[in-house]
């Protein structure tokens, strides 16, 4: 049975260079392609998954899928708090 949890070997330089490439692509997506805002959640996670998939676990798809998740969050909501925090800061 599928009862444990994978075992998901990461070290914190994999999330120092996975974020901020999603954010890059997410941004080169907004701003180049003109993707619609409600679609840049979308074009994170499958960056986020195709980076931490084929390149940061090779080894464990269960760790890639659950890492990539975790890379799309985060490139996501660094996105969204700084845009807030611009709008906050604009209306003052």
């Amino acid at each position: 049975m599928l009862t444990e949890f994978p075992t998901i070997h990461t070290n914190v330089w994999d999330a120092f260079w996975a974020v901020p490439v999603t954010i890059a692509i997410v941004l080169a997506a907004r701003w180049l392609f003109r993707v619609k805002p409600s679609w840049l959640s979308t074009v994170a996670t499958a960056t986020a998954l195709i980076l931490s998939v084929f390149i940061s676990h090779p080894h464990s798809l269960s760790a890639g899928i659950f890492m990539g998740f975790f890379y799309s969050g985060a490139a996501m909501g660094a996105l969204y708090s700084m845009k807030q925090s611009y709008i906050a800061f604009r209306s003052k």
